[in-house]
């Protein structure tokens, strides 16, 4: 049985009310462990903290892993070398190799057959990083899971992790055959520390990112909020440490964390940011993963004034449903939504590392051409004036490797059965760009709705803002290839394939740009007549959208 169809049982979830998430910003959480002192850092640190990180490029190593070593470095290194790239730092996402106590042997027969070779590939990687001054991160899954050398499935017994199988009681049985580490176990926290320290010690590296995406749960299920104080104390160790490290080489050692994306998602899973924040415990929080919406000014207020870093990201393999590998206007439509939200840098993951023809030579699936153009504009909100944009709503699903909040989207609004009721449907849409005051400059922009159980004579009545808008296209021959409904949406990453037989209607409406708000925008929607001949079967909003055309064009 392979990785992708192992059956999961279904997620367990710690209810989080309104009032406890209020008690989580304010720091009286029900059960919540006295505040250590906080961490001190010094003027070089916070310098550290402050240099210029534009795009933060995380890149799992064991991908892509054609042809020789060298000709795998100049792939590795294309899109960063670029003339315009707003690339700052590339985060690897390697896993623990070469000699040392805690390390394993790669599972990648690619990986493994450079590392027989005597090629440091982890050093290689973060030495020609460096070479570019570019700022390096590791990025340490918090609890990997252990696939058999094809990467095919579990890896039942070629024992790839020893560690888990001297220790089965430290790992907590969930959707993992292996199971999970358990962050509330000592010996978890010394040996992940241990993992870190040898890292630290060993690379020239700017800075390591815990990343909790990869995988939850890390606290048992149910429990997670008040276990909570392990995963607080585990971070306190690895802060500690870095300093440490730190002094011993006289040059700062930063140290970030990839969080759920909201603080709903931080609480149900158990990680008690504000706690860290107060202790000086994070340099970065790396906000989402899979994520469109973030919720960047919860996570400000819950820093408390300190100099912490909220960088959103995206992963474009297991993106957020029904935009993988979306065109450009959706990258400058999700990036330009989180710069005008306050951010002070983005993130990607999994996204390609070279153009195409790289990696043809390679024998390898290149990616789309629409993330190498975004690596020369969504690094800042200037690159990003003026260009045309789709702004999105965020849908459900497709995400099973997790048990807990993260990677989810299961709070997303989308997919929402339409009422024929008097009430309408309510969704929030935030546009990223203030159209009131570049009307002149704007030559279009059209409301979309994408609708699944709605056949010619039905007829939608939709407000922006309170306002009614007049119906310009209809299309009842739309075709969207991310769309399953009525079935179930698959688990995400896949090549998507049109459907002929798929039976969507695309409708869209003229909107004046001085009727958009900068920020959150409410869209009512409400079925004011269904066609008497048909059948009475729901309909569902799948997508809404809002698209701008400026005059430029581009």
């Amino acid at each position: 049985m392979s990785f992708r169809q192992a059956r999961l049982p279904r997620r367990s979830f710690l209810k989080t009310t309104s009032a406890g998430i209020g008690m989580l910003i304010a720091g009286r959480a029900p059960g919540a462990e006295i505040m250590e002192h906080a961490v001190e850092l010094s003027h070089e640190h916070h310098e550290a903290v402050d240099r210029r990180r534009r795009i933060s490029v995380q890149y799992d190593a064991y991908n892509n892993l054609g042809g020789d070593f060298e000709q795998w470095i100049d792939f590795r290194f294309r899109y960063a070398d670029e003339p315009g790239s707003q690339i700052d730092g590339l985060w690897w996402d390697i896993g623990p190799m070469g000699p040392g106590e805690y390390s394993n042997p790669p599972a990648h027969p690619g990986l493994r057959k450079w590392c027989d070779q005597g090629i440091d590939v982890a050093g290689r990687l973060i030495e020609e990083t460096k070479k570019r001054n570019l700022e390096v991160f590791w990025n340490h899954r918090i609890s990997e899971v252990d696939l058999n050398p094809t990467g095919s499935g579990a890896a039942w017994k070629s024992g790839a992790h020893p560690f888990k199988q001297k220790h089965p009681d430290w790992v907590i049985k969930t959707w993992w055959p292996h199971g999970l580490w358990n962050l509330a176990v000592p010996g978890v926290r010394r040996y992940t520390l241990g993992v870190l320290k040898q890292l630290a010690e060993k690379y020239d590296l700017d800075g390591i990112q815990i990343d909790f995406a990869r995988h939850v749960p890390c606290l048992p299920p149910g429990r997670q909020w008040e276990l909570r104080h392990h995963v607080t104390r585990f971070m306190r160790s690895v802060r500690l440490m870095l300093i440490e490290v730190e002094k011993k080489r006289g040059r700062p050692f930063l140290l970030a964390a990839r969080v759920p994306r909201n603080l709903e998602g931080c609480r149900v899973d158990g990680f008690d940011v504000q706690q860290w924040a107060q202790q000086n415990l994070i340099d970065i929080f790396t906000l989402g993963s899979r994520s469109i919406d973030v919720d960047i000014a919860a996570f400000r207020r819950a820093t408390g004034g300190r100099n912490i870093k909220l960088q959103p990201c995206f992963d474009d393999h297991h993106t957020a449903d029904g935009y993988r590998y979306p065109p450009i206007e959706v990258f400058r439509g999700v990036f330009g939504n989180w710069w005008q939200q306050g951010a002070d840098s983005v993130a990607t993951f999994n996204w390609s590392n070279a153009p195409p023809e790289v990696y043809e030579k390679m024998s390898q699936r290149p990616g789309p051409l629409s993330q190498r153009r975004a690596y020369h504009e969504v690094g800042s909100p200037e690159t990003l004036q003026l260009k045309n944009k789709t702004f999105v709503v965020e849908r459900r699903g497709g995400y099973p490797w997790a048990e807990g909040y993260f990677n989810h989207n299961d709070t997303a609004p989308l997919p929402a059965t339409l009422s024929a009721a008097a009430s309408a449907t309510t969704i929030n849409i935030r546009i990223g760009d203030n159209l009131k005051e570049l009307a002149g400059k704007v030559k279009q922009v059209v409301l979309r709705t994408v609708l699944f159980g709605a056949s010619d004579g039905d007829e939608l009545e939709v407000r922006l803002n309170g306002r009614l808008l007049s119906l310009a296209v209809r299309d009842t021959r739309w075709k969207d290839p991310q769309i399953f409904s009525p079935k179930p949406q698959p688990a995400s990453g896949g090549n998507y394939k049109i459907n002929p037989a798929q039976k969507l209607v695309r409708l869209e409406y003229p909107v004046k740009p001085g009727e958009c708000l900068l920020g959150e925008n409410k869209v009512d929607l409400r079925v004011a007549r269904r066609a008497q001949h048909q059948p009475q079967t729901a309909i569902v909003l799948e997508k809404l959208e809002v698209d701008v055309r400026y005059n430029l064009g581009v």
